[in-house]
């Protein structure tokens, strides 16, 4: 399967959003997109950005991303990355997009000197 993992642009964050609420189905968790959009755009592209986003494309349609933060531990006294969030549409999964994304996060933890990533998940997953 052909694909490919680029930045998430203004125009992709309504997809994100419907990409949240399966990620949150999946999770057995809840999710209102109600004011989503709006949130998440300002949260990835306002002036101080809080958040950074992956996307993976397959045929032009976003399939997956990946949403990212940056922090800094104490006790080691240096950045690290914290994945926020990975989720796969449940038709492209098995075919490497996720290690992709998890590469990708790698190279740009690395460029920013994190020590590492960090990251939580449910038992079940």
């Amino acid at each position: 399967m052909e694909y490919i993992i680029r930045n998430c642009q203004p125009n992709d964050v309504l997809v994100l959003v419907d990409l949240c609420q399966k990620h949150a189905a999946y999770e057995k968790a809840s999710f209102d997109p109600i004011g989503k959009e709006e949130k998440l755009k300002n949260a990835l592209f306002g002036n101080q950005p809080k958040i950074y986003c992956l996307v993976a494309e397959v045929n032009g349609v976003i399939v997956g991303y990946a949403s990212y933060t940056f922090d800094f531990s104490t006790w080691d006294a240096a950045s690290f990355m914290y994945m926020d969030c990975l989720y796969l549409k449940e038709e492209v999964r098995g075919f490497g997009i996720g290690e992709a994304l998890i590469g990708k996060l790698k190279q740009i933890a690395t460029a920013k000197n994190c020590i590492n990533i960090q990251w939580q998940t449910p038992e079940f997953n």
